[in-house]
């Protein structure tokens, strides 16, 4: 059985470094932003009925997803190594809540955090396609977590009118300053149960409604919108 990573101490120091001057930097961008939103109505709809939201995105856009969702006590899956560190140092900033371990480790044990997390009136969120990808393809872990639950997905996508793209598996999106940033929140999708079928056949109605929302967020910064 795999260990944990353990890192050492100056490791630990630098990712704390790096929270410390990321959050502030990233808190100045996303205050040049102009947002617009579509669906939002969804989301409410899912608080009002005393569910919780399980949150499903591309890995791509955890920058604006990360200010656009902050200080609502939402629990994410950070990876147990030395991203994973100052990730997490740094969305604690934004009011978000971290489950330790990834797809290849600790990830059973996340689970089983978020499945308290939600029972304690928590909302929990996914890169669906993390933390290495295939980009674009949605592992089945926020479908299994739905089905276990109860509590819906609730799938969105971001798109910005102006943005740097940074040379990683995800091409992970970085709005630039006084950008437009679109928001494209779709309906809420229930998992009957945890069964394979159930999780399959949702895991590919997801990545189709993300494929419609990332239209959808594109016309929200058009002006088609």
């Amino acid at each position: 059985m795999a260990t944990d990573p353990v890192l050492t101490p100056a490791q630990y120091r630098k990712a704390a470094v790096i929270a410390a001057t990321g959050a502030p930097l990233i808190r100045a961008l996303g205050a040049t932003y102009r947002w617009s939103i579509d669906g939002f109505s969804h989301y409410e709809s899912i608080v009002a009925s005393g569910k919780q939201p399980i949150f499903a995105f591309w890995h791509g856009r955890i920058l604006p997803a990360t200010l656009f969702w902050k200080n609502r006590g939402i629990v994410v899956i950070t990876s147990q190594n030395f991203d994973g560190e100052w990730i997490a140092g740094i969305i604690r900033r934004f009011g978000y809540g971290t489950a330790r371990g990834s797809t290849s480790r600790g990830g059973a044990r996340a689970l089983v955090q978020l499945r308290r997390d939600l029972a304690d009136g928590k909302p929990a969120a996914f890169t669906i396609d993390g933390p290495r990808g295939p980009a674009r393809v949605a592992q089945p872990g926020a479908v299994f977590l739905a089905g276990a639950t109860g509590h819906p997905i609730l799938p969105f996508h971001i798109e910005s009118s102006r943005f740097w793209t940074m040379k990683s598996w995800d091409r992970t999106q970085v709005p630039k300053p006084f950008s437009r940033v679109g928001v494209a929140i779709g309906e809420p999708i229930p998992v009957a149960d945890s069964s394979e079928s159930a999780i399959e056949s949702t895991r590919v109605r997801l990545e189709a409604m993300l494929a419609a929302l990332e239209q959808r967020a594109g016309e929200l910064i058009s002006g088609d919108g």
